[in-house]
């Protein structure tokens, strides 16, 4: 139990990098985009090429598979500006089943044996998960506080003006192209990031684990937590991930099948909407100076509202 309580740490981490950069794009810009399997899937072919194919280290890695997502990533937000709502969620959608699918034809056999990441010489290997649990959420709460930070600034708020009116933040002298470009930017390479550091976990690429439900997955933690809520996010990736290993974790694998995980999320999902469409915490409001703690928020949120309130 130990074992997989750890599994679902590590995962938790990997996939929370995935939501922040998912968040950063739906949760601060607005727009709806499945494509973060594909950006997962390019950061973690160019760790595995670079660390097995080239000899270089895993931290050399890291910052290629984040440039190399990103500029995939910007690539894809340039031809889809036009694009709103549905329009552009199915197109991004497309866009990760062709990266899947090239990456799938490229090599269909994917890599095996990646060398481990080492740091002054120790290397973090599976059967030591501490180690890794400590590595990826350091860079969780690295990207935590940066992304914190961007909210807080000047390109934060005009991000938030372009997800909640274009036209009007135009009308205001916002370049509402420029930030939806880098929203994508920023989130892709994010999305990058969580490939590597699933590369240097599992030592294997496969094509087969990049595909579109992967995207709806990390859409499902946004939405759960909270879109804006970093917090949130986090939360979100914490719960999507308890469920999809919680038979493995009581020792009912072998009598629930795998695809009640995905009923039980998609369950969940369907209760938060009816309940609390705004997400368990809701919009981050930490820069309007809310005093009340987390414990408070999660149990205000879900109190009726008067009929003087409503």
């Amino acid at each position: 139990m130990l074992n997989f309580f750890q599994l679902i740490i590590i995962y938790a981490g990997i996939y929370a990098l995935m939501a922040i950069g998912q968040n950063c794009i739906t949760g601060n810009t607005g727009m709806l985009s499945l494509c973060h399997a594909g950006f997962f899937c390019i950061g973690s072919y160019a760790t595995g090429i670079i660390c097995k194919t080239l000899g270089l280290s895993f931290w050399f890695s890291l910052p290629v598979a984040a440039l190399c997502s990103a500029a995939v990533g910007f690539l894809i937000g340039v031809p889809t500006l036009r694009l709103k709502g549905d329009y552009l969620c199915i197109a991004t959608l497309g866009l990760g089943e062709i990266i899947r699918n090239i990456a799938t034809n490229v090599n269909p056999v994917g890599m095996m044996a990646i060398p481990r990441a080492e740091l002054f010489g120790y290397q973090f290997s599976s059967r030591n998960k501490i180690t890794f649990i400590i590595l990826v959420w350091c860079f969780v709460l690295i990207a935590y506080f940066l992304f914190r930070q961007l909210a807080h600034s000047r390109i934060g708020r005009a991000m938030i003006a372009v997800r909640e009116d274009e036209v009007a933040a135009q009308s205001n002298g916002i370049n509402v192209a420029k930030y939806k470009i880098g929203s994508f930017t920023l989130g892709a390479a994010i999305g990058g990031t969580a490939g590597c550091f699933a590369t240097a976990y599992t030592l294997t690429v496969q094509p087969g684990s990049y595909t579109f439900m992967v995207s709806v997955m990390v859409l499902c933690m946004v939405v759960l937590g909270g879109m804006g809520n970093l917090k949130g996010v986090i939360l979100g990736a914490f719960i999507i991930e308890f469920i999809q290993y919680f038979p493995q974790l009581v020792g009912l694998s072998s009598v629930i099948p795998a695809q009640a995980s995905q009923i039980i999320y998609g369950l969940v999902l369907v209760i938060m909407m009816i309940c609390r469409p705004q997400g368990i915490l809701g919009r981050d409001n930490y820069r309007y100076g809310d005093p009340r703690s987390l414990r408070e928020k999660i149990r205000d949120s879900f109190k009726r509202p008067s009929k003087k309130e409503a």
